[in-house]
């Protein structure tokens, strides 16, 4: 068996990395190695029935013992100890949460129900660091990969709605404090009648300006409002989040002379787990909306159609109905009437499976049966 190791896999992308991976049984594949990067020499939580003694996530020797490597703990870690173990002579196979090393010429950003192709001849001509994309960038490809597949995408703006996982669990959980808080300014009101929905409104508005108010991880309340802004600034007034749209979709889609435009606004919003996209696209010629809808329904096994009826769309193309799910809906698509080649659509996705966790999973089956 090819040996495996694991790095990160006690944070919230690697616990759901774990999880899948037992689902799948792919630890009946391999002959994992658990690191960390604190508590070298203690067991491991039972994984597939067995316990393991932690490995230090900083020991090269250790590192380099591995045929692949699945890290989840962070750019940080890849900067400091990829081009060591590199420079170390290590051949092995880096398969990387983290946003690190996405953009280097020598790294392949892996959607294989998308790229499957790129993976493979990358693969054949001996690259060897495979890592996983954008959440919002992977998300809208597994929803709408058949427009671009089919080349139909002239452009796009994809405004994002995205969930709090998307920062961490610490600010997971400062969310729901937050919310909390708002519950708790306003408990005694709900319930009496002299307080009408503007006393309420009121109070809960100081809540949230109070300087009580829980902001410790993200700055400023999200509960009961947006954030319209994620990520470092860049020169031509992009956030960091939104620059990845234009700049990874064409990297997994291997479009190297032939870019297609993206743009839009990035929206952090109160939902948990999910992000969800809206969509304008224009499209590079007139095909009717039928053809449209059988391109994404069959571009892969879990994108799926959502009829742009409302019960339809309010019952399966939000973050409660999608959580959990490796289903990626797409609804709201319609012809816009600015012009009859801009189409509508709509995406919800879980950040945590096919945004993070699930193309690492299936890159590893990827590069295990390459090597046999």
């Amino acid at each position: 068996m090819r040996k495996i190791g694991l790095v990160g896999w006690r944070g919230m992308v690697g616990s759901v990395l774990r999880k899948r991976m037992l689902e799948e049984k792919d630890f009946e594949l391999i002959e994992p190695f658990f690191f960390t990067t604190s508590q070298a020499g203690q067991t491991s939580p039972v994984v597939a029935d067995e316990v393991y003694t932690l490995l230090d996530a900083y020991d090269l020797k250790a590192l380099t013992d591995m045929d692949v490597i699945i890290t989840c703990q962070g750019s940080e870690y890849t900067n400091d100890i990829h081009s060591k173990l590199r420079n170390f002579g290590w051949k092995g196979y880096w398969i990387d949460a983290a946003s690190a090393l996405r953009m280097n010429d020598q790294s392949v950003i892996v959607l294989d129900p998308v790229n499957l192709s790129l993976i493979q001849e990358s693969l054949a001509t001996g690259i060897r660091d495979f890592i996983g994309g954008n959440c919002t960038v992977s998300l809208m490809l597994m929803g709408l990969g058949g427009l671009f597949k089919a080349n139909l995408v002239e452009w796009a703006t994809a405004m994002t709605y995205q969930a709090a996982s998307g920062a961490g669990a610490k600010n997971m959980l400062e969310l729901i404090h937050q919310m909390g808080a708002i519950s708790s300014s306003v408990g005694t009101q709900l319930d009496s009648p002299e307080f009408g929905i503007l006393d309420i409104d009121e109070t809960v508005t100081q809540c949230l300006r109070s300087a009580e108010f829980p902001v410790d991880s993200w700055g400023f309340p999200l509960a009961g409002s947006i954030l319209p802004w994620i990520g470092d600034a860049k020169e031509n007034g992009q956030s960091g989040e939104e620059w990845k749209n234009e700049a990874e979709t064409n990297k997994i889609l291997g479009n190297i002379e032939s870019a297609v435009s993206l743009d839009g606004l990035c929206v952090r919003i109160g939902a948990m787990r999910c992000h969800s996209q809206a969509l304008t696209i224009k499209l590079r010629k007139d095909i009717a909306i039928t053809d449209i809808e059988n391109l994404i329904d069959e571009s892969n096994s879990w994108s799926t159609i959502v009829p742009n009826e409302k019960d339809a769309t309010l019952e399966g193309l939000t973050p409660a109905a999608v959580a959990g799910s490796l289903t990626v809906p797409v609804g709201r698509i319609r012809r816009m009437n600015i012009g009859r080649r801009y189409i509508s659509a709509f995406t919800a996705g879980d950040q945590l499976l096919w945004g993070a966790a699930e193309p690492l999973r299936r890159m590893l089956r990827i590069v295990l049966d390459y090597l046999d």
